[in-house]
């Protein structure tokens, strides 16, 4: 018996990996929103599971963290898809 090499994978389609990452970046933004206001809606004291001391800085946890990945992780992923192109 022979061992044959894999076939190579059909190329990528461009246009497909550019929808694709724009729709991971707009994920990521989207989410990052969401966990502002979660994190807005705990510093007001609106959940009852966390009041107090602690739900204002769970919250500014929670905002600090959706600011990082709504500014800052786009533009890692944008500096990432710039490196590698589609294969």
């Amino acid at each position: 018996m022979t061992d044959l090499p894999p076939p190579p994978p059909p190329p990528a389609d461009p246009e497909a990996v550019a929808r694709q990452r724009h729709f991971a970046i707009g994920l990521f933004r989207l989410s990052g929103a969401f966990i502002v206001m979660f994190g807005f809606l705990a510093i007001m004291q609106r959940f009852d599971w966390v009041q107090g001391n602690k739900a204002k800085a769970f919250g500014a946890i929670m905002v600090v963290t959706g600011l990082f990945q709504f500014i800052i992780v786009p533009r890692l992923l944008l500096a990432l898809f710039r490196q590698r192109p589609p294969q």
